[in-house]
């Protein structure tokens, strides 16, 4: 619609109304947050609970129309006819850019239940959505790195024990849980130093979404494997909002959640071996099918 505009006026509006619309409508999410947290009667609560999922419905389909009117992409979907709205999901995707968050909100919304991330600790002082990412009930990690552990062994495990309070809730009501499996998001110095056998990918962590199995295998109806391709090249948020990107592409592919993908990766050396020998299949014909995407739409590049 004003894709005429000069790039950094686009950029100027896109962040502009983002930031608006963040605004206007983090104010009644916290409302209704502070009902849901201190009337704890289950028919408030799963009432409030409605209403803020449809808040955020709303607000991810209004920074979807801001996409629209000042960029002219062509978003290249596959496989979302196989998706449903009321089913539990594991989405497990390659991670490229902060754009796929948007990218994937944009797509996904209403189609499957919402998407919720584990986030770092850090991003709950992010003016604003850290407060709205508690109130929608994310779940806030916090890492602590190898040596840490070592001289601080009291808390090992403690990012499991908050992953099993967070699953505990997201029982309660149909949702996707967001995994972006290499932990970090791609860049060919990250490639470098991880010293990986993919092309186009990082090495996946398999502890975070063997714990998700184990806890709501029972829960979790399908895998959504999810691989988002930017023939051009990855974008920044800048670049994405001052409408410089052309083309998207992202294939959804949907596997089954069987017995072979639950049981204990901590104290199961069979199943550790098992489960990640799995995901590593899965990223080896991941990066394949980049490479492919890539080739397919080489004029873009």
């Amino acid at each position: 619609m004003l894709f005429f505009l000069p790039s950094y006026v686009k950029g100027s509006c896109s962040f502009l109304l983002y930031t608006v619309n963040s605004i206007l409508l983090c104010m009644p999410l916290f409302l209704i947050a502070s009902i849901k947290f201190f009337v704890r009667i289950p028919f408030v609560t799963d009432l409030c609970t409605k209403m803020l999922i449809f808040n955020a419905s709303l607000w991810i389909s209004i920074n979807s129309f801001i996409i629209h009117l000042f960029n002219k992409i062509d978003f290249d979907i596959r496989g979302l006819e196989q998706l449903e709205k009321k089913q539990w999901y594991l989405v497990l995707s390659n991670h490229q850019s902060w754009v796929d968050i948007l990218v994937l909100q944009k797509i996904l919304n209403r189609k499957i239940p919402m998407l919720k991330f584990f986030l770092k600790k850090e991003l709950i002082w992010v003016p604003f959505l850290g407060l709205a990412w508690w109130a929608l009930d994310f779940p806030f990690m916090k890492r602590y790195s190898k040596k840490f552990i070592e001289e601080n062994p009291h808390l090992r495990g403690k990012d499991f024990e908050k992953t099993k309070k967070a699953c505990e809730k997201f029982k309660k009501t149909p949702v996707s849980i967001m995994n972006f499996v290499e932990g970090t998001r791609f860049t060919k110095e990250k490639k470098k130093l991880s010293k990986g056998k993919f092309e186009n990918l990082l090495q996946p962590k398999a502890g975070g979404v063997a714990f998700v199995l184990g806890l709501m295998g029972e829960f979790l109806h399908k895998i959504i494997n999810v691989t988002i391709v930017y023939p051009e090249s990855s974008p920044t948020l800048w670049t994405f909002m001052s409408g410089k990107t052309k083309k998207v592409v992202v294939d959804f592919q949907v596997l089954p959640v069987t017995d072979s993908l639950t049981g204990d990766f901590v104290n199961d050396k069979l199943f550790k071996d098992r489960f990640c020998s799995w995901l590593n299949i899965l990223w080896e014909e991941k990066d394949c099918k980049i490479e492919s995407l890539l080739k397919e739409n080489d004029g873009f590049r």
